[in-house]
């Protein structure tokens, strides 16, 4: 379905809406520059004006989403690392929180599931886009973590913290059981998705 064209609305964020949603329903490989173009109301060169490749496209959709993503993440992550007083729940709130605010916005739900696809698609060019440029953000917490559950061995670190991201993932993306009811509020759901995680997450990574 194409877009509506907004005169309002920059090319270049036609270009990324029309491309976001494209990747949320086909996937990566599945959708092609013909169908953006139609769907974005623009010709072929101005996709490589402004991007240059399908790959830079795709690396652009991320940016625009994860670069506030991530600095809100180690903006409140700042806040308390290294302290005494810091618990496994406060990084759990700095690392979960942005993300499940995100989500519940409606552009940001639809990227989620691009995000959903990057992982199911095991595209070893975009995966390495992802760590060389968000990779530091991980490690950050990773090192609280670690500095909170000093019993865990580094693997055994590892292991959990990656079952925590994808659990999270998946909230994000829509695609669970568990959706909103009609008679609770967007706010309110979005407060029980995060409580309901941020506990699961404690419970996996503290449990001996």
């Amino acid at each position: 379905m194409a877009l509506l064209v907004n005169s309002s609305v920059s090319t270049k964020e036609r270009i990324l809406g029309a491309a976001e949603l494209l990747f949320a329903q086909r996937g990566f490989e599945g959708a092609s520059l013909r169908q953006l173009t139609t769907n974005a109301g623009v010709n072929l060169a101005a996709v490589n004006y402004h991007f240059g490749s399908k790959e830079k496209l795709v690396e652009e959709v991320f940016r625009r989403r994860l670069d506030a993503l991530n600095a809100s993440r180690l903006k409140a992550l700042a806040r308390i690392a290294g302290a005494p007083e810091t618990t496994l729940e406060d990084v759990l709130e700095a690392f979960i929180r942005p993300a499940i605010d995100l989500s519940h916005d409606n552009s940001g739900a639809l990227f989620m599931r691009v995000l959903a696809r990057a992982f199911a698609e095991h595209d070893d060019t975009l995966r390495q886009f992802l760590s060389n440029n968000y990779g530091h953000v991980m490690r950050q917490f990773t090192a609280e973590f670690a500095r909170l559950l000093p019993q865990l061995a580094k693997s055994e670190l590892y292991w959990r913290i990656d079952l925590v991201t994808g659990a999270l993932t998946h909230a994000m993306s829509g695609f669970g059981m568990i959706q909103r009811p009609k008679d609770v509020s967007e706010h309110a759901h979005r407060e029980q998705t995060a409580n309901h995680l941020i506990r699961f997450a404690v419970a996996g990574l503290s449990h001996p």
